[in-house]
C-alpha cells in the first residue's frame, strides 16, 4: 500500500480575480504533490475557496448581483488560472459547496453540544477587508496591523468558542512537535504575540450580516470565517459524515500558507482539532509574500497584471520555474518581469535548452540518432556520473526540508557540469579521428543519460519542459525508479531535437 501524502494551499478569498501571489503558492503547492506522486506516493492536493463574509456580501450589494453570483465568476477565473498553470490539484472545494455547508453546520453543533462553544456578547475592533477582531494593543497607528486599513467597534451577540481552554496543551503540542510551525520564525511570532499573552474566546459567529453558512439551531446567526474555512480540510474528506477518505488522508502533512495567516492555522485550527478529538495537521509553513517591484501585491491598488499575460508571452514553464526558484522558502520575494526575463534565458534558455538541443543535435550528426553504450570510461566522466548519480538523494532531502529552490539549484548545477563537460571532452573534434568513435559515443550517452535524470527530476517544476525532453529522448524510463545512472536504452532511436525556450529580447 501507497504510503499517503495530504497537502493543501490555504483557500482563497475570491473579492477580486486572483494575482500572481496566489499562483506563487499555489505553483508551491503542486511542485510537491507532483513531487511526491513521482516517489511513489498517494496524494491528495486540495485547493479552494473561502467565499463568505461581509467584505464579498458588501462587493456582492454594490455590482448589483447576489453573493454567489458574484464570486461563481471570479472562481470560474481562478479555475482557468490554475489550469492555465498546470496546476494538478485533486479537489477544488468551495465553502459554498452543499456538503460543506451541512457539515460545518454539525461541526459547529458538535462543538456546542460539548460545551466548547458558548453564547455571548463581543465587542471588538473589526477590520472587514481582514474578517479580523484585533484588541488595541495589537493595532498599528490605530489601524489593522495586517492591511493598515481603518477598524470599526462592533458590538453584537454572538457563539464563543473556548480557545483559551486549549492554550496549555497547545503551547505543550508545539514543545512536543518542534518541526509543526516552519520556518522557525513564525513559531517564535506566535508564541511571544499571541500565545503568551494569554488566549482570548474566539468569536464564531456573526448576526450583522447574512452571507455564511447558518447556525441551523440560532438562524439569526451565521457562522463567522475561520470556523467555516479552517473546517475546509476535514469536510473535504467527509468528516464528520463518513470517514472513509479521513481514515486514508488524514492527518494533512503539509499545509501551506502564506505568513499573514499562520496564526490561523497554528492557533485557532489546532485548537479546533483538539475539541473535536482529531490528530493535527503533521506540518503548517508559513511562506513569505511574494512583491511585485518591492511592493506588497494589492488587489486595493491593482499593481499587478493578470498572471495569464506572463504565461502568454513567456510561456507557462518559464512562470512556474520564475516563482520556484527565485525566492528562497520562507522569505519574501521580488516578483519583476525582468527578473522573469533573465532567469528564463540563462537557466531555462541556456543552461538547459541549449545544452539538451545541441546534446541530441551531436547524437544525430554523428550517430545518426541512436544511443550508444559507453565503452571508453575515464576520470572525467567518474566526475558527471557520480554528481548525477547523487542527484536523486540531494534532491529529496532538499524536497522533504520544503527548499524547492535549493533543489531546482542543485539540479541547474549538473545541468551546468553537462555544459562544462562538453567544453572539455569536446566531442566535435573527436568526430575527426574514427579511432576516437568509442570515445565519443561513451561522451554522448553521458550527456544524454545526465539529461534524462535531470529531465524527470525537473517534472514537478516544469511538467512540460520535461515531457518534451524525455519525447526527445523516446525513451521508456522516465519513473523516479529509473533514476540509476546507466538506465537509458542502448541503440535507441531519438527523436528530432526542438527549441524548448526561446531567448527573450529585451528592448
Amino acid at each position: 500500500m501507497k504510503e499517503k501524502y495530504y497537502v493543501t494551499t490555504p483557500i482563497y478569498y475570491p473579492s477580486a480575480n486572483f494575482h500572481i501571489g496566489h499562483c506563487y503558492t499555489t505553483i508551491i503547492a503542486d511542485a510537491m504533490a507532483r513531487y511526491k506522486r513521482l516517489t511513489g506516493y498517494d496524494v491528495y492536493f486540495q485547493t479552494g475557496t473561502d467565499e463568505h463574509g461581509e467584505k464579498i456580501e458588501k462587493k456582492a450589494r454594490e455590482a448589483g448581483v447576489t453573493p454567489k453570483e458574484y464570486v461563481d465568476k471570479i472562481i470560474e477565473d481562478a479555475k482557468d488560472l490554475w489550469k492555465s498553470l498546470n496546476i494538478s490539484y485533486d479537489y477544488f472545494i468551495r465553502t459554498t459547496n452543499e456538503d460543506h455547508v451541512r457539515r460545518v453546520q454539525k461541526i459547529f453543533k458538535k462543538l456546542y453540544d460539548q460545551g466548547d462553544i458558548y453564547k455571548g456578547t463581543y465587542q471588538g475592533l473589526y477590520c472587514i477587508p481582514c474578517e479580523s477582531f484585533w484588541t488595541e494593543s495589537q493595532l498599528i497607528d490605530g489601524k489593522c496591523p495586517d492591511c493598515g486599513r481603518e477598524v470599526k467597534l462592533v458590538s453584537e451577540e454572538a457563539y464563543f468558542f473556548k480557545l483559551s481552554k486549549y492554550q496549555d496543551k497547545l503551547v505543550k503540542y508545539y514543545e512536543e512537535h518542534p518541526d509543526f510551525i516552519l520556518p522557525l520564525s513564525r513559531k517564535n511570532e506566535m508564541l511571544n504575540n499571541f500565545i503568551n499573552p494569554g488566549l482570548e474566546d474566539l468569536c464564531v459567529s456573526r448576526t450583522s450580516f447574512t452571507w455564511g453558512i447558518p447556525v441551523d439551531f440560532d438562524p439569526k446567526h451565521v457562522v463567522y470565517v475561520w470556523i467555516d474555512a479552517l473546517s475546509n480540510y476535514i469536510t473535504s474528506l467527509g468528516y464528520p459524515e463518513d470517514d472513509t477518505l479521513m481514515k486514508k488522508y488524514w492527518p494533512a502533512d503539509l499545509h501551506l500558507v502564506g505568513k499573514e495567516i499562520v496564526r490561523f492555522h497554528v492557533i485557532i485550527w489546532p485548537c479546533m482539532l483538539m475539541a473535536l478529538d482529531l490528530p493535527l495537521p503533521k506540518q503548517v509553513f508559513g511562506h513569505g509574500w511574494l512583491k511585485i517591484d518591492g511592493g506588497k501585491i494589492s488587489k486595493s491598488l491593482g499593481n499587478y497584471k493578470d498572471p495569464r499575460e506572463y504565461i502568454n508571452a513567456y510561456g507557462v514553464d518559464a512562470v512556474r520555474y520564475y516563482a520556484l526558484r527565485e525566492v528562497p522558502f520562507g522569505s519574501d520575494g521580488n516578483f519583476s518581469e525582468e527578473a522573469l526575463i533573465g532567469r528564463t534565458n540563462s537557466d531555462l534558455a541556456n543552461t538547459l535548452g541549449n545544452l539538451v538541443n545541441r546534446t541530441i543535435s551531436m547524437a544525430h550528426k554523428y550517430f545518426d540518432g541512436l544511443t550508444k553504450n559507453p565503452k571508453v570510461t575515464e576520470a572525467i566522466d567518474e566526475e558527471l556520473i557520480n554528481k548525477v548519480a547523487s542527484l536523486k538523494t540531494v534532491v529529496d532531502e532538499k524536497m522533504n526540508g520544503l527548499k524547492v529552490n535549493e533543489a531546482i539549484e542543485e539540479i541547474m548545477e549538473v545541468l551546468r557540469s553537462c555544459n562544462k563537460y562538453i567544453d572539455e571532452t569536446t566531442p566535435w573534434v573527436l568526430a575527426k579521428d574514427e579511432t576516437k568513435n568509442d570515445r565519443l559515443a561513451t561522451v554522448l550517452y553521458n550527456l544524454l543519460e545526465s539529461i534524462r535524470i535531470c529531465a524527470i527530476l525537473l517534472s514537478p517544476f516544469i511538467p512540460d519542459t520535461s515531457n518534451k525532453i524525455l519525447e526527445e529522448l523516446n525513451t521508456k524510463k522516465t519513473s523516479y525508479d529509473t533514476l540509476e545512472f546507466g538506465e537509458l536504452e542502448e541503440d535507441l532511436q531519438l527523436n528530432a531535437p526542438k527549441i524548448l525556450f526561446n531567448r527573450i529580447e529585451t528592448k
